[in-house]
């Protein structure tokens, strides 16, 4: 009996092969119908073997695995730089002549110190002028005050010798600003790392050959950009992990920026983190690659995406079921999700403790006999 279906099947093979069809589509059908051969042979084997002996099966040798639930994360990797928390270039506030410089290449400073001065000697002189105009209007005013108190003189001049003195005093106070703005002063502690300023050279505010480079690296700052894809599921304080190919270290941090804005260049909107410099002496522009945590699912059953097989009914994988003494291979319909890194969450299908069929499954059938 066994014989004459596995000649139809032959036949009829022969038969469809003759004819020109969807070769993916017969496949499938070839495949079905094998399945069906097969469970029909199994059912009259165990007619005839009723003691389930059936000298002349052999089992399949596969490999197999218990199905435990784990934790399923998925995440995107982008390419960004590093940079100093603190980055500031500093400018001369007017257009002057270089008089001193103190500071070089790699000069530890701290906040307020001086880096720089222009010259300033017009200003200077302008402020001894006014000096010594404030001497004279503030020695009338009080002797006016004197006689005023006194019902000595008019309220005019009382008022006029008053109003000279803070004129003086106003104007002083404004060229002592403007020579304040003649010295380039560092806004943050740091480490100078380029002075391209030079004594005898002209200063002006905004160019690039005027500016001094403070970075402070304490906390750096790691940016990249992600594509609008993504702009759902990545949000502040999700996890990543930030590598540093340069150095060989990972770093595990969270996202404390993640920008509102999308590109419209290229659509895609920045995310920022932040690490101590204790953790690794990093350099400003230095490139890092982040992993963002965008999805995870707490209770899912991971295995590797290649068990997964499908056909017409959709994916599946082979369960090993125990009968008496033997196992045999079950088909089981299986509804996936994500994929990471060779691995697949699957939602359906599947219960704790099932035994998943690893190896040997690629010639496997369904209601076939297994060992392992």
């Amino acid at each position: 009996m066994k014989k004459i279906i596995y000649y139809s099947a032959l036949i009829a093979l022969l038969v469809s092969c003759s004819a020109p069809t969807d070769n993916k589509a017969e496949l499938e059908k070839l495949k079905s119908q094998r399945e069906q051969l097969n469970a029909q042979i199994l059912k009259l084997e165990a007619e005839v073997n009723p003691n389930g002996v059936v000298a002349d099966v052999k089992a399949v040798s596969v490999k197999i695995t218990q199905a435990t639930e784990c934790v399923f994360n998925h995440y995107i990797q982008v390419q960004g730089t590093v940079d100093g928390d603190q980055n500031i270039a500093v400018s001369p506030q007017m257009p002057a002549i270089v008089t001193a410089v103190y500071v070089t290449e790699g000069s530890v400073v701290k906040k307020g110190q001086v880096l720089a001065e222009l010259d300033a000697l017009v200003l200077k002189q302008s402020l001894e002028e006014v000096n010594t105009q404030l001497a004279l209007a503030t020695n009338i005013y009080e002797k006016q005050n004197a006689l005023w108190q006194k019902k000595i003189g008019s309220e005019v001049q009382y008022l006029q010798a008053k109003a000279s003195k803070e004129s003086m005093e106003m104007r002083a106070n404004t060229i002592k600003e403007q020579l304040k703005m003649a010295k380039i002063v560092s806004p943050i502690s740091g480490t100078v790392e380029s002075v391209p300023l030079r004594v005898g050279q002209m200063a002006s505010p905004g160019l690039p050959t005027s500016t001094i480079r403070v970075i402070n690296m304490n906390v750096a700052k790691i940016s990249a950009d992600v594509a609008e894809t993504y702009s759902t599921r990545i949000k502040d304080g999700n996890t990543a992990l930030v590598s540093f190919p340069d150095l060989g270290k990972d770093i595990e941090t969270k996202l404390n920026f993640t920008s509102r804005f999308i590109d419209p260049t290229n659509r895609t909107f920045k995310v920022e983190c932040k690490i101590s410099s204790k953790d690794a002496e990093l350099r400003a522009n230095m490139i890092a690659y982040i992993k963002i945590k965008d999805y995870t699912n707490p209770k899912a059953f991971c295995i590797p995406v290649n068990y997964i097989q499908n056909d017409q009914d959709g994916k599946f994988i082979y369960i090993a079921k125990q009968s008496g003494n033997d196992w045999s291979a079950e088909k089981r319909i299986v509804k996936t999700g994500m994929d990471y890194d060779g691995t697949i969450e699957v939602l359906e299908g599947l219960i704790a403790g099932e035994k998943i069929v690893t190896a040997g499954f690629q010639n496997l059938n369904a209601g076939e006999k297994v060992v392992f």
